[in-house]
């Protein structure tokens, strides 16, 4: 019997669509899908709703929860990571109304600025435990990290954690359906390449029997700009830069020193940015939990049909060797030609019994290269300062990333850090 070992199970309702789609395809019978999260009670949850789903799937899968990390890992052939250290109180909010009072404002916080740097360094130093854990108890197993900051949390495990790892994040399948929905087009036949880093991918290409599709998107975006909607800001990209990028424009107008700006409030309007979108989902989420845990864990007849995650169809295919395509978080080993060999990029991958085989893409055009290197400037110095334990480069991430560099002088940014570094306490290693 196979083993799947998911580290952060009380993600419930991921874990269903993870987990129930493991338990729908063939290939993965008999596996054990073992469960793994320090929060026991979220663990009984997910434990209970997938027995439920397993009853009635007919599925021969099993499903165990361990509160031993160690022996949830013990002999696992994949581990599914999507873990949150800190979660939402205390750490988020701390991540948002700190840098508040510096009029530094965020929409999301959990890839890029001062947010993404410290759920960085706060994830960083549990992620090099499970790498431990997994050299010791299933060191041929593959990663499929879920897990944002998803750059540097990817690089950290293969380059620091010696264990292979891809990162999967949802915004390379969404991409080509979410702009061409927004613009009336469909999407049948449609061929696209992308590439970049994560969450500033790039729509390289996007073609149809041979035909450019881009200047019918950009001619369409034009007109829909016109009135309030919610891309403003990926729209502004491909406009100025040429190409549409793969996240979302509210993660994307804080990767960038352009969107948010104290000197230029009528720009929130402009380009119709939801600041705080973060905390307020995860208000939402906590009051709907309530509801949503009778439908999912008291539910005896919980249904459940194979989603577009990822995670199954890379399994099968290890399992049956019949390829399959993702966009997938690797190490740049000359993937493309003009980012860092020491970045994790997101590029095309073929799956099969094999393992996983990026493709090579070649060099970005430069303004796009340019941009995502603005971005692995900070992910590259937040990676130096967990590993070296230096507060310096805790300093010199904030002060290379776009948007706070572009708000904040340098010694309201090192105030910034050191007020972020006493709030969160315990939650971070000790910075010297």
């Amino acid at each position: 019997m196979g083993k799947i070992t998911f580290l952060g199970a009380g993600s419930t309702v991921f874990a269903k669509n993870v987990l129930g789609d493991c338990m729908l395809t063939p290939a993965l019978q008999q596996f054990e899908l073992a469960l793994f999260d320090i929060d026991h009670e979220r663990l009984r949850d997910s434990e209970q709703m997938l027995n439920n789903l397993l009853a009635m799937s007919g599925s021969t899968c099993r499903v165990v929860a361990y509160h031993d990390r160690k022996e949830a890992l013990r002999g696992a052939k994949y581990v599914v990571n999507a873990i949150q250290v800190g979660g939402y109180d205390p750490c988020t909010i701390t991540d948002f109304e700190i840098p508040k009072k510096y009029g530094l404002r965020q929409t999301i916080g959990d890839t890029l600025g001062i947010g993404g740097i410290f759920r960085n360094l706060r994830t960083i130093p549990v992620m090099l435990d499970f790498a431990q854990d997994i050299q010791e108890v299933c060191p041929d197993a593959w990663i499929l990290n879920y897990t944002n900051p998803m750059a540097v949390l990817t690089n950290v495990m293969n380059t620091y954690g010696g264990v292979r790892t891809v990162g999967l994040c949802h915004s390379v399948q969404a991409c080509v359906p979410h702009l061409f929905r927004s613009l009336e087009m469909d999407t049948e036949g449609v061929q696209a390449k992308i590439a970049g880093i994560n969450h500033m991918a790039w729509l390289l290409e996007v073609t149809k029997d041979g035909e450019d599709l881009y200047p019918e998107l950009k001619r369409r975006a034009k007109e829909k700009q016109k009135v309030k909607h919610h891309d403003m800001v990926r729209f502004e990209l491909m406009f100025k830069f040429g190409y549409y990028v793969t996240e979302s424009s509210e993660h994307n107008a804080e990767y960038h020193p352009y969107f948010i700006k104290k000197q230029y409030p009528e720009l929130i309007e402009q380009f119709n940015i939801p600041l705080d979108e973060y905390p307020r989902r995860c208000v939402n989420q906590i009051k709907q939990w309530k509801n949503m845990r009778e439908q999912l864990v008291n539910n005896q007849q919980l249904e459940h049909a194979r989603s577009h995650e990822y995670a199954s169809y890379m399994l099968e295919a290890m399992e049956t060797g019949a390829p399959f395509k993702i966009g997938g978080n690797v190490m740049n080993t000359g993937l493309i030609t003009n980012l860092p060999k020491e970045a994790c990029v997101e590029v095309p991958c073929f799956v099969d019994r094999s393992g996983i085989t990026p493709a090579y893409v070649g060099d970005l055009p430069p303004q796009l290269a340019a941009l995502n290197r603005t971005n692995i400037n900070t992910q590259l110095l937040t990676i130096e300062a967990a590993l070296t334990g230096k507060k310096e480069h805790i300093y010199h991430a904030a002060m290379l990333d776009p948007h706070t560099s572009a708000e904040l002088s340098l010694d309201e940014i090192v105030s910034l850090c050191d007020e972020l570094i006493e709030a969160h306490g315990n939650w971070l290693p000790t910075f010297k």
